[in-house]
């Protein structure tokens, strides 16, 4: 098959019909890094590739042209419209890292009329997407109001975290922690290095039995159940209904109702204050960045005067980058997150007169926690498909492999800041070197 280096050579001849793997090349900034395969019996990319794409309707070829990039290729894959060789569904890093650098381009005019006129126009009448799908930004802010309302974030958590919570047990394993776990050697388990993590928080934050702990975001409360074994009271809260049943639950098989408690509830409606200590972990990507001066006000509220307060969350490495997530996250997973750098963030932190006392980075952590929910995926694949669906899986496994590899290649980090509510005197209220175990 003739292949283009300048591909507008192609639409030299207004009667030009192209084959599918032509049609991908135009979509495609450079060489193709994979075989690419396609129903018509065309294809492209290296012959000797370990991976291959193979566009196995006319569906999946409309999906691709219609959206290039990710979004298009995520549509034409979770709808199965678009196959994928060499790889498990449940853990496709491999070629997500072979196509790291693959690169596409929103066809000019001419070349649409081309690819038209290969395809038939009604391929390039956009189709409905898979039901895995949410509405784009813009629909969103019609139906549910405005980015980061109670109402929106609670539609967002939603979408994400009310999969199934039987799905997230066999994804997270039996800590059910959805958030970087912390590792001190590579060949500790999953659940040593998340237990190991809310250690880390735990002695980040001085706490003790009979402190008061506030857990925003708490998720399945492994934060809160981990503090009040130790004799902590806590509050957890959780914008997601089956969460909050779950943490419920396990709260009382555990014995730690007089001590722990998760609400389904809106952070900012937690009346309760003077808190010995308050943590947020993985929450800071939903809330949205022109938030921030709310949000770390609100934890400096709810902290009494010498309280200290963690906040764990995935970060751009820089802080000029666009904070909003791409299409595939944004349509898929996190609706309406954002993320921007650590640098903001203790600025925000500053701003608000709360003085930071130490801030690390555990980026390849987060890469080794990712492959162990892929793993999960993998040996579970079968109940989760009967759980969740194929479709939801697939999503599933492509972005927590995706993700993987956006830690490895810094295209995202993972941040603890740990700070404290000043006296009015300004006097320093913890020791003078670091008093916790890293």
């Amino acid at each position: 098959m003739t292949t283009y280096k300048d591909r507008s050579e192609v639409f030299a001849d207004l009667g030009t019909k192209l084959s599918i793997a032509e049609i991908f090349e135009t979509l495609v900034d450079g060489a193709v890094p994979i075989r690419f395969t396609a129903y018509d019996g065309s294809a492209t990319g290296p012959v000797d590739s370990e991976y291959r794409l193979d566009v196995k309707t006319p569906r999946g070829i409309n999906y691709l042209v219609t959206a290039p990039g990710d979004l298009g290729m995520a549509r034409a894959y979770i709808a199965g419209d678009m196959t994928v060789e060499g790889v498990h569904p449940g853990d496709p890093y491999d070629i997500l890292k072979a196509m790291a650098d693959l690169k596409f381009r929103r066809p000019s005019a001419l070349a649409l009329v081309t690819i038209a006129r290969s395809l038939g126009w009604e391929r390039l009448k956009p189709v409905a997407p898979p039901p895995q799908e949410t509405l784009p930004r813009w629909r969103r802010i019609a139906l549910e109001g405005l980015r980061h309302s109670k109402t929106r974030d609670a539609e967002a958590i939603h979408h994400h975290y009310d999969v199934s919570n039987t799905f997230y047990e066999y994804v997270l394993g039996p800590s059910m922690t959805y958030t970087c776990a912390v590792y001190e050697d590579e060949n500790w388990t999953l659940e040593q290095a998340e237990e190991n993590k809310y250690r880390l928080v735990f002695d980040k934050l001085r706490l003790k039995p009979g402190d008061r702990l506030l857990d925003i975001g708490c998720g399945w409360g492994g934060m809160v159940r981990y503090a009040a074994k130790r004799g902590v009271k806590v509050i957890g809260a959780t914008l997601s209904a089956e969460q909050a049943e779950w943490a419920t639950e396990r709260i009382a098989e555990e014995g730690l109702s007089e001590l722990a408690e998760v609400r389904h509830s809106d952070y900012r409606d937690v009346p309760e204050g003077e808190f010995d200590a308050v943590s947020s972990i993985g929450l800071t990507e939903h809330i949205g960045v022109h938030n921030y001066p709310f949000y770390f006000e609100y934890i400096k509220s709810k902290l009494r005067a010498g309280g200290l307060f963690l906040n764990h969350c995935i970060t751009r490495p820089d802080n000029t980058r666009t904070t909003k997530a791409g299409d595939f996250i944004d349509r898929y997973v996190f609706p309406d997150g954002e993320l921007i750098g650590s640098g903001r963030i203790i600025s925000e932190i500053q701003n608000v007169g709360l003085e930071v006392l130490h801030e690390e980075n555990l980026r390849e952590h987060y890469a080794m926690t990712l492959a162990e929910w892929c793993k999960n995926l993998v040996a579970n694949w079968d109940a989760c498909v009967k759980e969740a669906g194929e479709g939801t899986a697939k999503v599933w496994g492509l972005y927590m492999a995706g993700s993987r590899l956006g830690f490895q290649r810094n295209v995202v980090q993972l941040h603890q800041v740990l700070g404290v509510k000043l006296a009015s005197d300004g006097a320093w209220q913890v020791p003078l070197r670091p008093w916790w175990q890293a």
